[in-house]
């Protein structure tokens, strides 16, 4: 099992959340990476933080530590075609959200977030929550 771990997943880790930080000490020897999104959203937020410098640090290590999954065409067919199931059934996801979810499903990962409900509807996405 390889993991796509969501933005949420690692700000718990930053917070020294024990659940979180537990699984990822289980998963260590697995494959661990996120998506390009995860990474611009981690950018974002230390750009808008109190603390730009100091949290652009952890931006960076966390960027060497693991795998950044690449946006690309292969992503962006699934993407399409996921959004356009989703829309005839009437569900919607944000579009960055499904660009992760994509990303994991283009890459066979496993989505690692807390916000399952909001990815339960994504067909064919495999999703744990590391934060229960």
């Amino acid at each position: 099992m390889a993991y796509l771990i969501d933005t949420d997943i690692i700000i718990f880790a930053l917070r020294g959340d024990k659940n979180v930080l537990t699984k990822f000490e289980e998963n260590k020897n697995l494959p661990i990476s996120i998506s390009m999104i995860t990474y611009a959203e981690l950018i974002f937020g230390a750009k808008r933080s109190q603390n730009e410098q100091k949290n652009m640090i952890k931006v960076n290590h966390i960027r060497d530590i693991y795998a950044i999954e690449d946006l690309n065409e292969g992503v962006m067919e699934v993407f399409a075609d996921v959004k356009a199931k989703m829309f005839k059934k009437d569900i919607r996801i944000e579009d960055m959200d499904l660009l992760i979810a994509a990303t994991a499903i283009y890459n066979e990962l496993t989505l690692v977030t807390n916000n399952t409900k909001h990815f339960e509807n994504v067909p064919n996405l495999k999703l744990e929550n590391w934060k229960k």
